[in-house]
């Protein structure tokens, strides 16, 4: 039986607003507010339950999330109209807050492919990987040429032939940040443990050459590694046709891997929130906090990233942080954040989204303390840039600006091999070769969106569902789906266009 649930909810004694967990009209009453509303109020958004002076701190999660513009009566709707940024300036503390983990009761193990350097992969793809723009339409006509030519039916352990294409690789500085992130990004994905094999593709007189990529990233352990030039091969059809020559022979390299049992120290997850809403720091991030505190008990490894959507919570992260040194990162990655937006005229403020705000956030530092709550209260053991391998287990940090699919692509380049993803608005997307586990955050998006959706955790509101049941949930999901089950992104073909490297540094 369904329970007789709240209007609203209070996230924490100190605040000074609820949260709507309906639609409600001009005039209703709600428990715990002496006035009726003064106006309707969304589902997902916030209500005064004091009066808030003008420049007065507005508080949700116990945590400042701006100031009022104006002054503000209980019974008012709190948003774009009467709150601002302002008020977030906290003394940061280092290490205050390191609590290990309890050791779980049990061991558990998912089936997954084990690869020469000791990693294991969740799925056994062959990766097209381009160098540049220019290799990126013959990249997948050779997938293209692979899929109806139906030769690797015959491997039924390949899951597929994956074009990796991208805007970049040319047009660029050969020795500056830009090219070394580039580097990093596309070095990664051939480390990718969810690639069996990769063919390194490039038109010949770009900036980031193959000879680099092949020389100083040193590619892969297994030695299943191809490289090739379009201008070298005699152009675009003498290159298909030895592409995928070369993807046949890699093909039967990677068939003779099965699935074989595995520790979860070899589980590595990128957290991920797109098109987040009111209910995104109540429900699924908290609930995906859960999911990450299970796994970094039982030695595996999560990573929280979107630095520019940490703004204005980076304190409890460094409180979390085991040394000084890597609280102290956090705090670097932010003072570069606000001196690489102002150099470009933007401002860390530039977020949330239009969709965001429909939903009920309404500054950065609101949405960022919900983001926060994806990585639960597992202590920060490393900070790393974005596209940099991740080598300590444990909850870390990898820097990557909020867009979610270049950060995806940082995640996966550091080595994550299955993906968490949150949304309250409706985010759709996949990131081949790893699967993404999509988590909505409340029952009416998932209702509209079940086909995309691959839990519901609007059932913590509407069915008084608890977060550890949830996280639970999630936790068991993400053994099913790395040792093969699908996800919903998987089989509506998701995953060959979100490949973003971080473009940096100027476009010559």
């Amino acid at each position: 039986m369904t329970p007789d649930l709240p209007q609203t909810i209070r996230l924490n004694p100190k605040d000074n607003v609820i949260i709507a967990l309906k639609d409600l009209g001009a005039g209703a009453t709600v428990p715990g507010l002496d006035v009726p509303l003064a106006g309707p109020v969304a589902r997902g958004h916030k209500i005064a339950t004091h009066p808030v002076a003008a420049g007065e701190k507005v508080i949700r999660y116990g945590q400042t999330i701006g100031v009022a513009s104006r002054a503000i009566v209980p019974g008012e709707h709190v948003h774009v109209h009467n709150l601002s940024m302002g008020g977030h300036a906290e003394a940061q503390e280092f290490s205050t807050e390191v609590r290990p983990l309890p050791a779980p009761a049990e061991t558990r193990h998912f089936m997954g492919y084990h690869r020469a350097d000791g990693s294991v992969g969740t799925r056994n793809y062959l990766g097209i990987l381009t160098s540049v723009n220019c290799s990126g339409s013959v990249a997948r006509f050779m997938a293209e040429a692979v899929e109806k030519q139906g030769w690797l039916d015959e491997f039924e352990n390949v899951d597929g032939v994956v074009p990796i294409v991208h805007g970049s690789g040319c047009g660029m500085s050969g020795s500056d940040e830009g090219y070394d992130t580039l580097f990093r990004t596309l070095q990664g994905y051939a480390r990718n443990p969810n690639f069996a094999g990769i063919l390194l593709l490039g038109l010949g007189c770009e900036v980031m050459q193959v000879p680099d990529l092949v020389g100083r990233g040193r590619m892969r352990a297994d030695g299943n590694v191809r490289y090739m030039t379009i201008q070298q091969s005699g152009g675009t059809r003498r290159t298909i046709e030895r592409g995928v020559e070369h993807l046949k022979e890699m093909a039967a390299k990677a068939n003779l891997v099965g699935r074989a049992p595995a520790g979860l120290e070899h589980l590595m997850v990128g957290l991920q929130c797109g098109g987040s809403d009111g209910y995104s720091g109540i429900t699924a991030n908290p609930a995906l906090g859960v999911a990450s505190d299970l796994l970094v008990a039982h030695g595996g490894t999560t990573i929280l990233s979107e630095t520019s959507e940490i703004y204005g919570a980076e304190h409890l992260l460094t409180r979390r942080a085991v040394t000084p040194e890597v609280g102290a990162k956090i705090v670097e990655r932010i003072h570069w954040w606000e001196e690489y937006t102002a150099r470009n005229g933007g401002e860390m403020d530039n977020n949330p989204s239009p969709g965001n705000k429909k939903g009920g956030l309404t500054t950065i530092l609101e949405k960022s303390l919900g983001a926060v709550a994806k990585g639960g209260s597992a202590p920060l053991t490393q900070v790393y840039k974005f596209a940099e391998p991740v080598t300590e287990r444990g909850f870390v940090f990898m820097d990557s600006p909020g867009y979610d699919p270049c950060s995806v692509t940082g995640q996966i380049a550091s080595g994550a091999n299955l993906i968490a993803f949150t949304t309250g608005r409706g985010s759709v997307s996949g990131y081949k070769p790893t699967p993404c586990i999509k988590l909505a955050t409340n029952s009416e998006m998932y209702g509209r969106m079940s086909e995309d959706m691959d839990i519901n955790c609007g059932d913590i509101v509407s069915e008084g569902v608890s977060l550890e049941a949830k996280g639970r949930e999630i936790f068991e999901l993400f053994l099913r789906i790395a040792s093969g089950e699908k996800t919903r992104s998987e089989e509506l073909g998701f995953g060959g266009a979100e490949f973003v490297p971080w473009q940096m540094g100027a476009v010559m």
